[in-house]
């Protein structure tokens, strides 16, 4: 059975939000970097992703573009990029001037059996226009990511595990990036 390793949520004063989780999954680690080293993976493996277009691929450098099924844009620079290991990179989100700091780093937990994906999410700046809602937003941005990246986690493992891409919303919806009710903005 596969659970949740690790859950943590720090907040400093020069970090505002840290979000890290862990999920275990039954495959070598070679089979987990193929799948999210592949290009355009996030078509196959992320719930809330309608389109995932490539437009530099791989290693340091890398970019690409997420549509999420709310509407929302997102742009990926990798920064850092660990063969078979995982990559850093930024992730700017359009509509709301966010950005962020995503780390992928994969582990081996029994040798070439299972391994451990981790994910985690920096933000350490908020948009001025919520700077005064801030302990309000911090928390609401905090429970939304936990939701958003146990979400992410299983649909990589549901596409390590089975082959087969997951579909939208399959562990849940999220109101970001994929409520169960199409937003038009």
């Amino acid at each position: 059975m596969t659970e949740i390793i690790n859950i943590e949520s720090i907040s400093t004063p020069q970090t505002m939000i840290n979000i890290s989780l862990s999920r275990q999954i039954s495959a070598p680690t070679e089979k987990v970097w193929e799948a999210i080293s592949k290009p355009g993976n996030l078509s196959y493996c992320h719930p809330f992703c309608e389109k995932n277009s490539v437009e530099k691929w791989p290693g340091i450098g890398s970019e690409d573009t997420v549509y999420f099924y709310s509407g929302k844009v997102a742009t990926r620079y990798f920064t850092k990029w660990i063969e078979g290991v995982g990559y850093d990179l930024d992730l700017t989100i359009q509509s709301i001037n966010v950005q962020v700091n995503v780390i992928f780093r994969i582990s081996s937990i029994k040798e070439n059996y299972e391994s451990l994906l981790n994910i985690s999410i920096i933000i350490n700046t908020l948009p001025t226009t919520l700077e005064s809602s801030r302990s309000g937003y911090l928390h609401f941005i905090r429970r939304s990511l936990e939701n958003y990246l146990d979400s992410v986690l299983k649909g990589y493992e549901y596409y390590i595990t089975t082959g087969q891409a997951v579909k939208r919303n399959q562990f849940g919806s999220h109101p970001i990036f994929s409520p169960t009710i199409d937003i038009i903005d």
